[in-house]
């Protein structure tokens, strides 16, 4: 069975950021003129944190994961992951920097329906270029028995309920062992018990030395984050340890 996190980790001091983003800025193109998403934000996370960013819809949670992720670009400033400029980086590297260093995982769970749950584990070594026939499949069958869905491999998405279709995509997010997560609204569509399933999966993973970054709405799950970020109206209001 998976623990339950221990509410007392909290960051070193002697740390040196993992993520830094600096006056980032994001506009969007309206018939009016530009839309502000994010009003320059700075942000510094470190290795080993569990950060929660809440507010409400069009506050720009979801773009300012975006940005840390590069699925979007940035209007101005700099977004630097363990040394690197990532939104510097042409669209192809980009790419295959996020799919060997970020998982990625989204609300809608984003499975590919015509394939088994253990190919749809695989596919982001496919993509990034690591994948090996067998080392690649048991990775996958371990990551699958992290999550407690080993014996489901053989199956599709479809077959599945809404929970485990999370937890799967749980384990592709980790195919390429990146040392960062972002998480978009993990839980959003998870009743309560399935949804404190999903959160104890990511407080394991941060035990094991993850980093996560998780947009939520969910008051009960970010009362137990190491950070918790209100976003209102494109800005952070408060960047404070959790209570």
């Amino acid at each position: 069975m998976i623990e339950t996190r221990d509410a007392s980790h909290k960051t070193s001091p002697t740390q040196q950021p993992l993520i830094r983003l600096r006056d980032v800025v994001k506009d969007y193109p309206s018939s009016a003129g530009p839309v502000r998403a994010l009003d320059s934000i700075n942000l510094d996370i470190y290795p080993g944190e569990l950060i929660g960013i809440i507010g409400r819809s069009g506050a720009g949670k979801t773009t300012l994961v975006n940005m840390v992720s590069g699925t979007d670009d940035i209007t101005s400033g700099e977004v630097i992951v363990d040394g690197l400029s990532i939104h510097q980086l042409g669209e192809s590297k980009l790419a295959l920097w996020r799919g060997r260093n970020m998982g990625v995982i989204y609300q809608s769970f984003q499975l590919l329906p015509g394939l088994s749950l253990l190919d749809n584990v695989m596919l982001p070594m496919d993509f990034c270029g690591t994948f090996q026939r067998r080392h690649s499949r048991e990775r996958a069958l371990e990551l699958l028995r992290d999550v407690e869905l080993e014996e489901h491999a053989s199956k599709r998405p479809s077959d599945i309920s809404g929970g485990q279709q999370q937890r799967v995509a749980i384990a592709r997010a980790l195919a390429n062992d990146p040392k960062i997560l972002v998480a978009d609204e993990p839980t959003g569509r998870l009743d309560s018990v399935t949804a404190e399933t999903i959160f104890q999966v990511f407080e394991q993973l941060v035990r094991k030395g993850k980093t996560i970054l998780m947009v939520t709405h969910d008051q009960t799950l970010a009362q137990r984050m190491d950070r918790v970020l209100p976003m209102i109206d494109g800005k952070i209001i408060d960047a404070g340890l959790a209570e």
